[in-house]
């Protein structure tokens, strides 16, 4: 380490926050570097970013503002993407206070944090509403673009003085957006979504605006947060709508709003609780939960409140599996076929099978005859003949479960 140098950042943790950035691949920002141009000079690259971020000098370039659709076609989301250099920077920086503000998280925070994912706020979540008879359902509007900077700084000081930290996030926080006609967009508020930092630096903000909050002044009403989305029990609806009305002066004062359509009321209804009422059902990462038959260990139905894969996951989900154009392959292999889409295939199955899994057969029966039509098209004696491509791809599928990877979970070909 060189004394002379103003802070004392080791070459080590630039590489290994080069390791990660590489691994997490990424576009190109405004320079239109990618990593694979970056790497090309990796030596140099990576000893003048050490060099300028150990002697203070070192500047974010602007923010290359990408315009990305909402889900369900409800307008755009401005997403950030730093240069591949500034995003080694902000993991540097990352590195260095993710261990430090860590222990201080709730156990109810499970956004973009290590040994926390959304599977396991599902879990928590369905069980809390087999207690509690209602939930609200909240998402903050904007949450990464509304940040105080303010208030985030004095989280960030509350819990680090080391001044290289505090120093780049200052700067991270004022580089402007430069957008695709090169105009600049000054940044007083927010932090750029897309950010090696952001995710962290939204969860510290929220972790002193929402989760100490409902600790301190809600603490009958548990509650699961996934970055700006959150779910919160109640034991009645006065209660449901006094909580609210709370976290809407609570969020009004820190500088962000609740999403007025994504808010709402929730009852659980099943076979304990009969109430009829208007809204009982909610969506929270991919998941629906409603009320749904089940079975008990002594093999009696009755009606649960459950999560099951949403509608619009499943949406999304054939919208891909169209747009891979199967019947277009017919070049491929059923093996290489395979190799390109297992992966997709495993990761569907892995997230969305975990809770009522057959409401996601759907999706991959679908996959199935998707399938079928790439057999009518690769081999000419089934082109005229649907059933026989049918019995001759569920024969294969029962020679070689393995082969995809809804054929291991039994979701095979009906026909065979």
């Amino acid at each position: 380490m060189d004394k002379t140098k103003s802070f004392d950042i080791s070459k080590w943790a630039v590489w290994e926050a080069w390791k990660k950035v590489k691994a997490n691949k990424g576009a190109a920002g405004i320079d239109e570097e990618t990593i694979a141009d970056y790497e090309a000079d990796l030596e140099n690259n990576l000893y003048k970013l050490w060099n300028r971020m150990s002697s203070g000098s070192y500047f974010p370039p602007p923010v290359k503002a990408v315009a990305m659709p909402k889900k369900g076609g409800s307008g755009h989301r401005t997403l950030g993407v730093p240069t591949v250099s500034d995003r080694i920077a902000q993991m540097v920086v990352k590195d260095y206070l993710e261990p430090i503000v860590e222990p201080f998280f709730h156990q109810d925070s499970y956004g973009y944090r290590p040994k926390k994912s959304a599977l396991k706020a599902v879990e928590v979540t369905r069980k809390r509403c087999w207690r509690y008879d209602w939930v609200l359902e909240f998402d903050i509007k904007g949450l990464f673009d509304e940040i105080r900077h303010d208030l985030l700084m004095r989280a960030v000081t509350k819990h680090t003085d080391c001044r290289w930290v505090i120093l780049y996030i200052e700067r991270w926080l004022k580089a402007s957006f430069q957008t695709r006609e090169g105009e600049l967009i000054e940044r007083t508020k927010g932090t750029p979504q897309g950010g090696v930092a952001s995710p962290l630096l939204a969860n510290l903000f929220l972790h002193y605006v929402f989760d100490i909050w409902m600790v301190k002044n809600q603490p009958n009403n548990p509650w699961a947060r996934y970055a700006d989305d959150g779910i919160a029990h109640c034991r009645s609806r006065e209660e449901a709508e006094q909580l609210r009305e709370r976290l809407k002066e609570r969020f009004s004062e820190c500088g962000l709003e609740l999403h007025p359509e994504k808010t709402r009321i929730v009852y659980c209804k099943d076979d304990d609780r009969k109430g009829e009422y208007s809204n009982t059902r909610f969506d929270f990462l991919g998941y629906t939960f409603r009320p749904r038959r089940a079975k008990n260990r002594y093999g009696k139905i009755f009606m649960s409140f459950l999560p099951a894969v949403s509608a619009e996951a499943m949406k999304a989900m054939r919208k891909m599996i169209h747009d891979w154009r199967l019947h277009r392959k017919s070049n491929k292999s059923i093996e290489d076929i395979s190799r390109m889409f297992n992966p997709i295939i495993r990761g569907w199955i892995n997230y969305f099978s975990r809770f009522y899994k057959t409401e996601l057969y759907r999706v991959l029966r679908f996959l199935n005859v998707k399938l079928i039509l790439w057999v009518r098209k690769k081999y000419k004696r089934f082109r005229r003949h649907r059933r026989r491509a049918e019995y001759w791809l569920g024969r294969l599928a029962r020679r070689q479960p393995t082969l995809f990877a809804h054929w291991e979970s039994g979701v095979l070909p009906t026909a065979g």
